[in-house]
């Protein structure tokens, strides 16, 4: 039984900024500008606010004399430290001089300039000037002093090294999901990998396995019949199947080797050869192409290839026969490919077995690309195919 005890604490969400105001600090240099504004703000109301009565000339102008050293506890941290020392110790530039000091141990770390730079300011606190008057101070009010000098000094430091160590924690940890990211993308790629064997194995033995039966199928029906239709009729089918085979063997080859070799996939520059010894008979295809295939980027001229392709493949299944036109041309953009086919001739329809995946992966590689596909029937009893592929990202 749960208790209302054993309740889990809610962990706090994280304070979000608003877009613009979280656009702003991812900006390094606002970051170090604001930085800067506020430093010389603090040191300015801290210099104005608390000036003592019986402050002299030369002091006062010590005292203002530190401003400038928050515009370079940035780049010159132990500088900034030095030109605030004379205002501190004549004068009252305290948080100048803490400020500065912060800076220094947050990019120096325990150094000596840092050790160099907690003294001084630490002395600056400590000794009381014009020196007859710290003399005057008996022993108590010289062990208050000394305490708040190591806290004046020993404030900025600890704050500084604590900002310095966030900041190292932080860089290690992006460092570390990084890392974890690296790490799994390449398990990722491992099992990938293992798939990529797996289902080339597995096309190897069995899709090569029927397609040379069907090689060595035609190519015995090539040589026993004698009706000159059928017999180059089987010749087809012996070509196609060696031309299937092999292109079977290289993408086995590709699955094995792990690599995506995109570049070696057919594109549009290959068109005219896929209508001419396509699925369907060449004089029954019409081409008409408008578009440059060396100027189209590879994954739209790819895309185009196995759109036509598949439709192409569709018509021989379905139509065998028909009358195809494929055109291809670039409009507001775009790359149109429309492959358009006629009513099935009677008694030719064909009889291939389909899985229906054919339209659905060019669908969805048109959505990959940020296109559009549309597939469906004609009015005149036809089929049409029409796929559109932007050519700007």
């Amino acid at each position: 039984m749960v208790t209302p005890d054993a309740v889990l604490p809610v962990r706090p969400r994280a304070l979000r900024l608003p877009p613009r105001l979280a656009a702003l600090h991812a900006n390094q240099r606002v970051r170090e500008l604001s930085s800067d504004v506020l430093a010389l703000v603090v040191a300015a109301l801290d210099m104005w606010l608390v000036v003592p009565e019986d402050a002299t000339t030369y002091s006062y102008y010590l005292t203002w004399c530190a401003l400038p050293a928050m515009l370079l506890r940035r780049h010159l941290p132990f500088t900034a430290v030095l030109i605030t020392i004379p205002g501190f110790f004549a004068g009252w530039a305290q948080l100048a001089a803490m400020i500065s000091l912060g800076a220094l141990a947050r990019r120096r770390m325990l150094t000596w300039p840092t050790v160099v730079g907690a003294v001084l300011v630490g002395l600056s606190r400590f000794v009381l000037w014009p020196w007859p008057k710290f003399v005057e101070l008996t022993w108590r009010a010289h062990l208050s002093d000394f305490i708040y000098g190591v806290l004046v000094a020993g404030m900025p430091v600890a704050i500084g090294l604590l900002m310095a160590v966030r900041q190292e924690l932080s860089t290690r940890i992006r460092e570390l999901a990084r890392s974890r990211e690296r790490e799994k993308r390449l398990y990722a790629a491992t099992v990938r990998s293992a798939e990529r064997a797996k289902l080339a194995r597995e096309m190897h033995d069995v899709v090569s396995h029927q397609v040379t039966l069907i090689a060595m199928q035609a190519g015995a029906m090539q040589v026993d019949v004698t009706d000159p239709a059928t017999k180059e009729a089987a010749e087809t089918i012996r070509a196609l199947s060696t031309r299937t085979l092999e292109e079977l063997r290289e993408l086995v080859g590709v699955l094995r080797s792990g690599v995506d070799d995109e570049d070696t996939q057919p594109g549009l520059e290959h068109i005219a050869d896929l209508v001419d010894g396509s699925l369907v008979d060449g004089d029954q295809v019409k081409l008409a192409m408008d578009a440059c295939a060396l100027d189209l980027p590879g994954p739209v001229s790819r895309a185009a290839y196995r759109t036509v392709q598949e439709a192409l493949t569709n018509v021989r299944k379905h139509a065998a026969g028909s009358r195809t036109s494929v055109r291809i041309l670039t409009r507001d953009g775009a790359l149109v490919v429309e492959v358009d086919n006629e009513r099935p001739r009677t008694g030719q329809v064909g009889t291939l077995p389909s899985g229906g995946h054919g339209l659905l992966g060019l669908r969805e590689r048109a959505g990959l690309l940020g296109g559009e596909f549309d597939a469906g029937p004609t009015d005149d009893g036809g089929f049409r195919v029409s796929a559109r592929y932007p050519l700007t990202a």
